[in-house]
C-alpha cells in the first residue's frame, strides 16, 4: 500500500509538471482508491466491534476529495494513511501467542510394552493401564504411576523447582516432566487428552483468548476528535454553502498525527528497549507496560538463579571441608546429574585438582560410587545404618534450616562430610525489587510451585507484598486474573508452568535468556539478558515513549484544529490543506523520534577503573565467604570443649582474620569506597559500610587478644569462653550481613560482565 500510493503521488506529480493533467488526475485517483478499499474494510471491522477509530475520518476525507475533485489532496492523505498503517504493523509484526513451544515440547509418541514386545504408538492411542517405558532424557508422555524402579525426574518444567526429585514405585508422575535418571516403566493413569500437560496447553490457550484486545492510542483520542471534525465540517458546509470547504476541513482534520506520531514513538521505544535486552512484541504491550502498577513473579529462575549452587560444605571433625569437596567432585565428574555438575563446577571455581576415579557405578536415586586412591568414595544418599549419628543429625538439621539439599560424601562407607546445595537468590534481586518499585510498581506478588518455607524466606528478604507457594499452573492463572481485575498487571516467569499465567496477565514477561521456552512464546515481552531489572528499564522507556506519543498526538491535533478553523472560513483549499497537514506530520514525527533517546537512563555511569574495582572485590568476596566457616567452626569447638583442638581452630580463625579478611576490608575502605563516592552521590552512601568495617576491626582485635592470652596459657581459659563465643558468632553473622549488603548495594552495579575471581595467594585472577 505504501509503495502504490507513493508511486501514484510521484508519477502523478511528474505528469502534472509536463502538463499531462488528465494523466496526473488519473494517477492520483488511483492512489486514493488504493487507500480507500482497505480503509473501508478496516472501518467495517471496527464498527462490528462497536468501535469507531481514526480510520473512519480518513475514509471520509478520501471519499470527500474524490467527490470535490481535489485529487492531489486525496493521494497525499492516502500516503499518510498507508505510512501510519505500515508503522503500526511493524510494531506488532512479532506478536506470537500461538503457544508453539508448548506444542513442540509435548511428546507425540510413546513406547508401550505389550508382553515382551516394545511398540512405538501415537500418543493419542495411549489409554489408562497401558505400560509405557520412559527413556533417559525423555518427556513423560501421560500421567501415570512408577513401576519397576525408582524414577529420578526434573519437574522444573511444571513446578519451577530446580532440584530433581525421586518418585518411588507406585508414586504418581505427571506428564511434561523430564526423566533425569535411568529409564523406568510407567503405568498410565490417563490418556494424553486428560493428562496434566495437555491441561496446561488448554489453560494457556483459554487465558490468551480471554485477554482483552488492545485499544490503540490513536483510537482513544479519535473517540472525541472524530465527532468534533465531523461537526466542524458540517458547519462549514452549511455556513459557506460549499462542499469544498467541508472537504478542506476533513483533509486538515485527517488524524495523521495520530496515525503517524503514536506508531513512530512506539516503534522507537520498541527499538530502544531491544537494545537493552528487552524484546517487546507489540506496541500495545509497550503502552500497557507504561502504566502497570502490579507485578506478579515466579520464584525459580526469576528471583533465584534457577539452578542449584553449593552453599556450604560440612566436614566431620578431623576432616577438611576442602578435601570433602575435592573427593565429591572427583567422583561426580563422571556423573551427568545436575547436582554432580554443580559440585564439579564449584571445585573448578576453587581450582581444586581432581583425581581420576575408577570403577565408577551410578545408581539412579542413590548416587555415584567410585574408587579413589584405593578407597571407595560415595557421593549421594547416606546408607541407612549411618543415619543415626549425632553429626549426621546436626547436618540434616542445618540443611533443613537452610532449605538445602544434601549430597553426602562417604569414604569406605563412613561419612566424612556433606555438600549443601540450594537455588540461591540472585545477587541483584533486592536492588531489582527497589528499582521496580521506583519504576511505578506498587504491588509485588510472588507465585511459586515451590514449598512454603523457601518461598517465605525469599519474600521476607525482598519485602514482597504477598507470597503464594505450592501453586499449580491453574492456581497461578486464578491469582493473575484476580490481580488483573484490580490493576494493570505484569506477570514474569520462565517455565512451561508459567505460560498460562503469562497469557492471562495484562502483560506477560518471560525470562528468555536460557533459550526459547513456552513462556517466551506465550509472553508479550522477553528479557534476553536474564536480568529482571531490565524490566524496570523497559517501564521507563515505555512511559517516555507513551509520553512522546501523547505529546505529539495532542500537539498535532491542536495544530489541525487551528487549520480546521481556517479551512472552515474558506481560507485554506483542500490541496493546500493537505500540504499543511504534511508539515504538521513532519513536526510531530520528529518529536516522536525522541523516543530513540532522551529521558530514561539505564544503569549508572561508572568509570572503567571503578568497574574493575567492583569486580575485583566481588571476586574476593567469593573467596572469603568460603573461609568464613573457620569462625563458626572455632566457636562450635569452643562451645563443645575448650581443649587443644579448640585452640587450634581459634588460631586458624585469628590468622584468617588478620592475614586475609582485614587486608580486604582495608583495601575496600581505601580504594573502592572513594571511587564509589561520586557516582553514588557522596561519601554518605558508604558511611554505614565504613562503620561496619570499624566494628569488624574491633571484634577482630578482641579475638586476637583472646588468642594471644590462650596461647600463653596453653589453652582457652574458662573466663574467656563466653566472650569469645559472643565475638566469634557475632563476627560470623556480621560478616555475612556485611557481604550481602556490599554485594547488593555496590557489586551489582558491575553485573553486566563476568566477575573476576582473584586468587588471594597472589596468583593472577581468572575469569569465569
Amino acid at each position: 500500500m505504501v509503495v502504490l500510493t507513493v508511486a501514484a503521488l510521484l508519477l502523478g506529480g511528474l505528469a502534472w509538471l509536463v502538463h499531462w493533467r488528465a494523466m496526473a488526475d488519473g494517477l492520483w485517483i488511483a492512489g486514493t482508491l488504493v487507500a480507500v478499499v482497505p480503509s473501508l474494510a478496516w472501518v467495517v471491522a471496527a464498527l462490528r466491534r462497536r468501535r469507531a477509530g481514526v480510520d473512519l475520518l480518513a475514509v471520509l476525507a478520501l471519499i470527500g476529495t474524490l467527490l470535490v475533485h481535489e485529487y492531489i489532496a486525496g493521494v497525499l492523505i492516502a500516503v499518510m494513511l498507508a505510512t501510519g498503517r505500515a508503522l503500526d504493523a511493524t510494531a506488532t509484526r512479532r506478536a506470537s501467542h500461538d503457544l508453539r513451544a508448548l506444542l513442540e515440547h509435548a511428546p507425540r509418541f510413546a513406547r508401550c510394552r505389550i508382553g515382551d514386545t516394545m511398540t512405538v504408538i501415537p500418543l493419542a492411542d495411549v489409554v489408562a493401564e497401558d505400560l509405557l517405558f520412559v527413556g533417559p532424557g525423555e518427556v513423560v508422555p501421560v500421567d501415570g504411576r512408577v513401576e519397576g524402579a525408582v524414577a529420578v525426574l526434573d519437574e522444573s518444567v511444571l513446578t519451577g523447582e530446580s532440584l530433581q526429585v525421586e518418585r518411588a514405585i507406585g508414586e504418581p508422575v505427571r506428564s511434561g516432566v523430564v526423566n533425569a535418571g535411568s529409564g523406568f516403566e510407567l503405568r498410565a493413569s490417563a490418556n494424553a487428552e486428560q493428562s496434566t500437560y495437555a491441561g496446561i496447553v488448554r489453560l494457556a490457550e483459554q487465558a490468551g483468548a480471554e485477554s482483552a484486545p488492545i485499544v490503540r492510542l490513536a483510537d482513544r483520542y479519535a473517540a472525541w476528535f472524530l465527532p468534533l471534525a465531523l461537526l466542524m465540517s458540517g458547519v462549514a458546509w452549511l455556513a459557506g454553502g460549499s462542499a469544498v470547504r467541508a472537504v478542506a476541513v476533513l483533509v486538515v482534520a485527517t488524524p495523521c498525527p495520530l496515525l503517524l506520531a503514536a506508531p513512530v514513538a512506539i516503534v522507537s521505544g520498541l527499538s530502544r528497549a531491544s537494545r537493552q535486552g528487552v524484546v517487546i512484541r507489540s506496541g500495545g504491550a509497550l503502552e500497557n507496560l507504561g502504566h502497570a502498577t502490579t507485578l506478579v513473579m515466579d520464584k525459580t529462575g526469576t528471583l533465584t538463579m534457577g539452578r542449584p549452587v553449593v552453599v556450604d560444605i560440612l566436614a566431620v571433625p578431623g576432616h577438611d571441608a576442602t578435601e570433602v569437596l575435592r573427593l565429591a567432585a572427583s567422583v561426580d565428574q563422571m556423573s551427568p546429574h545436575v547436582l554432580a555438575e554443580t559440585i564439579v563446577t564449584e571445585a573448578a571455581t576453587r581450582n581444586l585438582e581432581l583425581s581420576v576415579p575408577t570403577e565408577v557405578v551410578e545408581q539412579p536415586g542413590r548416587g555415584v560410587t567410585a574408587t579413589l586412591d584405593h578407597r571407595t568414595v560415595a557421593v549421594g544418599k547416606l546408607a541407612q545404618e549411618c543415619a543415626g549419628s549425632g553429626w549426621v543429625r546436626a547436618a540434616v538439621n542445618r540443611a533443613a534450616l537452610d532449605s538445602a539439599a544434601i549430597a553426602w560424601v562417604s569414604v569406605d562407607d563412613v561419612p566424612v562430610g556433606a555438600v549443601l546445595l540450594r537455588d540461591p537468590l540472585r545477587r541483584n534481586a533486592p536492588r531489582t525489587v527497589r528499582r521496580l518499585r521506583a519504576a511505578g510498581l506498587n504491588r509485588l506478588v510472588m507465585l511459586t510451585g515451590d514449598r512454603a518455607a523457601p518461598a517465605r524466606e525469599v519474600g521476607a528478604v525482598l519485602g514482597l507484598d504477598e507470597v503464594c507457594a505450592d501453586q499449580s499452573p491453574a492456581d497461578k492463572v486464578t491469582a493473575v486474573r484476580a490481580e488483573r481485575v484490580r490493576a494493570v498487571t505484569v506477570m514474569v516467569g520462565d517455565g512451561v508452568n508459567d505460560a498460562p499465567a503469562l497469557a492471562a496477565a495484562t502483560v506477560g514477561v518471560a525470562m528468555g535468556a536460557r533459550g526459547a521456552t513456552a513462556s517466551s512464546e506465550a509472553a508479550d515481552i522477553v528479557l534476553t539478558t536474564d536480568r529482571l531489572d531490565r524490566l524496570a528499564d523497559a517501564m521507563d522507556i515505555a512511559r517516555w515513549s507513551r509520553h512522546l506519543a501523547v505529546q505529539s498526538a495532542v500537539a498535532g491535533m491542536a495544530l489541525s484544529l487551528v487549520a480546521m478553523v481556517v479551512a472552515a472560513l474558506g481560507w485554506l483549499p483542500p490541496a493546500a490543506g493537505a500540504l499543511l497537514q504534511e508539515g504538521i506530520d513532519v513536526a510531530v514525527i520528529l518529536n516522536a523520534l525522541r523516543a530513540l533517546r532522551g529521558n530514561p537512563s539505564v544503569g549508572m555511569d561508572l568509570s572503567g577503573d571503578t568497574v574493575h574495582l567492583l569486580r575485583r572485590f566481588a571476586g574476593e568476596h567469593d573467596q572469603l565467604r568460603d573461609t568464613l566457616t573457620l569462625l563458626r567452626d572455632a566457636a562450635d569447638r569452643l562451645a563443645a570443649r575448650p581443649d587443644k583442638s579448640a585452640l587450634d581452630a581459634l588460631q586458624r580463625a585469628s590468622t584468617f582474620l588478620t592475614e586475609q579478611l582485614l587486608p580486604h576490608e582495608h583495601a575496600e575502605e581505601a580504594e573502592l569506597y572513594p571511587a564509589l563516592a561520586e557516582p553514588l552521590g557522596g561519601t554518605e552512601a558508604t558511611a554505614t559500610m565504613s562503620r561496619t568495617h570499624a566494628e569488624i576491626q574491633r571484634l577482630t582485635d578482641r579475638i586476637g587478644t583472646h588468642t594471644a592470652l590462650a596461647e600463653v596459657a596453653g589453652s582457652v581459659q574458662p573466663d574467656q569462653v563466653d566472650d569469645l563465643l559472643a565475638c566469634l558468632y557475632g563476627l560470623y553473622a556480621l560478616l555475612h550481613l556485611h557481604f550481602l549488603q556490599e554485594e547488593e548495594n555496590y557489586f551489582t552495579l558491575a553485573d553486566d560482565e563476568p566477575a573476576v575471581r582473584p586468587q588471594l595467594d597472589g596468583r593472577q585472577p581468572v575469569r569465569q
